[in-house]
């Protein structure tokens, strides 16, 4: 007997409302649920044949069908094989946009150096409040997995899992199941303790690995300050105001900007602030990088797609023009809004003809 595709979506109907309510599945629920038009008779003639053919049963003889083994694993196999389709379409549309976001953002601080005579830097954009999209558990060998962690925005990060003990492909494949139905559309922070104790009584023997795929999941879902790109231009700028041209003070301001990891972190920290799409002004100490006391930071963020975000700033002295500045940073979001709205990079606009320092 043949599965065709109207027996797969039969099957996949089943097994996706099983997973959901964990309670026999009848014909007259398959038929609110889907999309083929079927009469209930139908869908019961249906759901005869995928018994027959060992893909579900009927554990009592008035209740609807569950989904036997043979069921989950084609459904899974499906499903993975989808998903790795999905993610390596992902990872090469990535790269495309990665690399064309890399020379707008460079750009980006070139033209406000040049437009304030300040120094100037932006951060990669990141996702606020991430959520999970899809995970796949695969065995590398009995005591070791690869977790495939899809978050929003289709960034793709691979882990290496290992185990305490060996797992069999039916605890991996039941594994898979129970994860993507618990975690998919959560970010890190709605992931409670509730959710993962209810997964480790699932888990049985494998408890314990429940615990090592949430800690990946947190870290491919969450931003690791250490590696968030950070853009600078105008460092010279900086030697233009007498205040801050003395030795000491600029080659502090300098290495700054060459570490970058303080100003990523500060920089990371305006994303958490409730007013984020706000211009913010910290005025020497109030910055949390001791070496810019004597400077004031503007800063404000970007936006290139739902809950991602990038933050821009501007550094120069005490005295900046503070109007200038937050005029600029106005208007530079406003170009950026509509550049990545439109889906593509044009050229944004410069006031002057020279940039005030390369771009690192």
């Amino acid at each position: 007997m043949e599965l065709d595709n109207r027996k797969r979506t039969i099957l996949t109907a089943i097994i996706q409302t099983y997973l959901e309510t964990g309670e026999p599945v009848g014909s007259r629920t398959i038929s609110k649920y889907t999309d083929l038009n079927l009469s209930s008779a139908t869908i019961r003639n249906e759901m005869s044949d995928l018994e027959e053919m060992g893909y579900i049963i009927q554990p009592h003889t008035s209740a609807g069908r569950v989904p036997t083994d043979l069921g989950y694993r084609l459904y899974v196999d499906e499903l993975i094989k989808a998903k790795n389709q999905e993610v390596a379409d992902m990872k090469e549309m990535m790269i495309k946009k990665t690399d064309r976001l890399e020379k707008m953002l460079r750009q980006v601080v070139r033209v406000l150096a040049s437009n304030t005579n300040y120094a100037s830097m932006i951060t990669g954009p990141v996702y606020h409040q991430n959520k999970l999209k899809f995970i796949q558990l695969s065995k590398v060998r009995d005591n070791q997995l690869l977790a495939v962690i899809v978050a929003e925005g289709n960034m793709v990060t691979n882990r290496i899992i290992n185990t305490a003990e060996p797992l069999d492909d039916e605890s991996v494949l039941k594994l898979n199941l129970m994860l993507n139905n618990t975690l998919i559309g959560h970010s890190i922070e709605e992931i409670s303790l509730e959710m993962i104790r209810a997964m480790k009584e699932q888990a049985g023997i494998h408890s314990s690995l429940i615990g090592d795929v949430v800690d990946a999941v947190a870290e491919a879902i969450k931003p690791d300050k250490e590696e968030l790109p950070v853009y600078t231009s105008g460092a010279n700028n900086i030697f233009r105001y007498p205040e801050l041209s003395d030795s000491e003070k600029a080659g502090e301001l300098i290495s700054a900007f060459e570490e970058k990891y303080e100003l990523a972190e500060m920089l990371m920290g305006s994303l958490e602030e409730e007013n984020e799409d706000d211009i913010q002004v910290f005025i020497g100490s109030e910055a949390s990088i001791s070496t810019m006391k004597d400077c004031s930071m503007v800063t404000t963020t970007y936006t290139i797609g739902p809950g991602m975000k990038g933050t821009i700033a501007i550094i120069g002295p005490k005295r900046m023009n503070y109007e200038n500045v937050v005029d600029n940073l106005k208007t530079l979001r406003a170009q950026m809004d509509r550049i990545f709205g439109g889906n593509n990079v044009g050229q944004l606009e410069d006031k002057n003809t020279k940039s005030g320092g390369e771009t690192t």
